[in-house]
């Protein structure tokens, strides 16, 4: 902001206060809640159809709250629009309909005020529908300005940063976390038709776990002992299942201390659920059904518009494995030689991938994948099949032990889902446990812990289990057509001034 633009701010600010003292001596504090019995959405959507000789024989007054977004005073009539939660609507005030008094109060107040107003409807000369206000008063006192509508919200510091700004001003924001929240409507309204019980499972771990993460560490004072931030709920989530809950699931914040970009936040949601006795294709048709499901609800189609392409949710989503999918974009790779890892680490490297000097053929095709396949995953495809190098928690194929029975999901070349048939062989777990602790010990700060309750949990048993991820900022994003995750965040995570 321009030094002249802040001296400008701060003579406004002053002459608001002085508003507000003056209001302060004349007996004015902030009023405790009022009544209202509409709201601007309520009665648009009620009478905006309606003629005006229909209105005039309406024989009821409306009172609603908002703020106060435009003001155009005309000697002893004004015009001003008032916004509440639900949208927005035209009023008319007049000297003669509020008294000399009011009427020279509201002449004082400013664009921002939050006011509440009782008046009847009726249609102006260009046909707005419009409430003529009988009683006006002042509910609170914005001591600042508002941002100009059309350069204020331009600064991306200003809308991430002071998000409730970006709310005020922009409909097209405010949209986006309307959309938000109706898809974690239908999320929940979707596993509850599927007899699924939402449960919570605690956010502070003595031993972090469920996903290969870098996790935050914090400290418990009384019991003098480190926690960490959950990365993931799924070894809680799955004791549960132990305990005999079949179908669980909880929508939940999960936290892990890596990078900020247009897909990443410190601080995001998933969707994590189990569901005893079925398999990834169980899954799989299920998350196809919830896409269908979310789009008919918002957008009464099963196609949907995102960053200029059409996503098509109709019918059964492109299936491939890994192997399947890494050959087909690298159609030079000789097939006979996918799990070689020389041979890969050779190919790899002619493509500027840095490899591991210990990673093995799973985790070099996995990173040729991520390099050359899974940006052109635009159409909703499932990749299967991973490698069991890079699957800790996945159970191995019966067929091929060198795959597990693990699936991701893509649209638009990001993932969006992570599921898998769970791994419930206790001793299989703890040699895997053991895996990722020689690889922390190793130096990767991102590797898995070893859980001995959590073995222990699975030696009482675990039934045959598939569990899935679901990234529910991505999946926002997706539908709100946002190409970043900032946009659908309320407050995203921020470097300080």
């Amino acid at each position: 902001m321009s030094d002249k633009n802040s001296k400008s701010d701060n003579r406004l600010v002053d002459e608001r206060r002085e508003k507000l003292n003056s209001l302060r001596e004349g007996g004015f504090n902030y009023p405790s809640t009022i009544k209202i019995n509409s709201s601007t959405a309520s009665i648009i959507d009620e009478y905006d159809s309606m003629k005006k000789e229909d209105l005039e024989g309406i024989d009821r007054e409306f009172s609603i709250a908002g703020r106060m977004m435009a003001k155009r005073v005309m000697g002893k009539s004004s015009f001003s629009r008032i916004k509440d939660g639900k949208g927005s609507i035209q009023v008319f005030l007049s000297n003669s309909d509020l008294g000399d008094d009011s009427y020279e109060s509201f002449k004082t107040m400013d664009v921002g005020d939050i006011v509440w107003v009782r008046g009847s409807l009726f249609r102006t000369k260009t046909d707005e529908l419009t409430l003529n206000v009988k009683e006006l008063v002042l509910l609170s006192k914005s001591l600042r300005p508002l941002p100009e509508k059309y350069h204020g919200l331009t600064d991306t510091e200003i809308r991430y940063r002071r998000r409730y700004l970006d709310l005020m001003m922009s409909e097209e924001s405010a949209e986006v976390f309307k959309i938000r929240s109706k898809v974690v409507t239908q999320i929940r309204s979707f596993l509850n038709d599927l007899d699924m019980m939402e449960v919570e499972t605690p956010m502070m771990h003595p031993i972090p776990g469920g996903a290969v993460a870098r996790p935050f560490i914090t400290h418990h004072n009384t019991l003098d002992q480190d926690f960490y931030l959950r990365i993931a709920p799924e070894l809680y989530l799955k004791r549960l299942t132990v305990g005999g809950f079949d179908r669980v699931y909880e929508i939940n914040r999960s936290f892990r201390n890596e990078g900020v970009s247009t897909q990443h936040n410190p601080e995001f949601t998933m969707l994590e659920l189990y569901v005893a006795h079925e398999t990834p294709d169980f899954l799989m048709n299920m998350i196809e059904d919830m896409m269908r499901a979310i789009s008919q609800e918002l957008f009464g189609s099963d196609k949907i518009e995102y960053q200029g392409e059409t996503i098509d949710f109709t019918g059964h989503f492109q299936r491939l494995t890994m192997e399947e999918s890494v050959l087909k974009y690298n159609p030079e790779l000789d097939k006979e030689k996918v799990r070689d890892a020389g041979y890969l680490r050779s190919f790899a490297e002619g493509i500027d991938i840095s490899v591991e000097n210990d990673a093995g053929a799973g985790k070099i095709l996995f990173e040729i994948f991520e390099k050359t396949v899974e940006h052109q995953l635009q159409q909703p495809t499932y990749i299967t099949s991973y490698p069991r190098e890079i699957s800790p928690l996945s159970r191995a194929n019966d067929d091929d032990p060198w795959i597990v029975d693990r699936f991701e999901f893509f649209i638009m070349g990001r993932e969006l889902a992570n599921g898998f048939q769970e791994l419930n062989d206790p001793d299989d777990q703890a040699e895997r446990f053991e895996d990722q602790v020689k690889a922390r010990d190793g130096g990767d700060d991102e590797a898995m812990f070893f859980d001995q309750d959590y073995i222990e949990a699975l030696e009482y048993g675990m039934p045959p289990t598939a569990g899935l991820g679901v990234g529910i900022d991505r999946l926002v994003m997706l539908f709100s057509n946002q190409a970043s995750i900032r946009d659908v965040l309320l407050f995203p995570h921020m470097r300080s001034k």
